[in-house]
């Protein structure tokens, strides 16, 4: 175990809690976005990798809620009030949406990274909660990490140095 306690991994499509000490984090942000939610003064944090904006998209029945925008931040909202965060001092953090693919087509429906960036700032903002910081957009994968004792997001781009938000 580490000074920071330990690292929780949260997988594609996946969404997790955290108490400090202990760190979340996630792997694979291309197109896909990572939302931090947290509450500084009860150092609680949640990191849903979104990897889609709509879960109307979904053709299958049973739908994997921590998939899409829609539905994964309503939830990770409620994992973190149930973890003993309050919904009115909630602060978020973002990193991803990359368009990693540059298509001869400027069809909407291939600009996946940017569709899910605008899909988590709706959801974020229709419940209030702000956006602290923000690394979207670009054509290169990320990994991130968060803290939620120092509230530091670090991001890990391909081909580029770490940088902390």
């Amino acid at each position: 175990m580490n000074e920071c306690g330990k690292v929780v991994k949260v997988g594609i499509a996946d969404l997790k809690t955290v108490a400090a000490p202990d760190l979340i984090s996630t792997t694979g942000l291309g197109s896909c976005v990572g939302v931090i939610l947290y509450d500084s003064s009860k150092k609680l944090a949640g990191l849903a990798h979104i990897l889609l904006p709509d879960s109307y998209l979904a053709r299958q029945t049973e739908v994997n809620a921590h998939k899409y925008a829609d539905t994964a931040i309503p939830e990770l909202i409620d994992r973190l009030i149930e973890a003993g965060a309050r919904k009115h001092f909630l602060q978020a953090k973002l990193a991803g949406g990359a368009q990693m693919f540059q298509m001869a087509s400027e069809s909407e429906i291939m600009r996946i990274g940017p569709r899910n960036v605008q899909a988590v700032r709706s959801k974020l903002q229709e419940y209030r909660i702000p956006i602290i910081a923000a690394d979207t957009g670009g054509n290169s994968g990320r990994t991130i990490e968060f803290n939620p004792a120092t509230r530091e997001l670090k991001i890990r781009t391909v081909n580029k140095m770490i940088t902390i938000i």
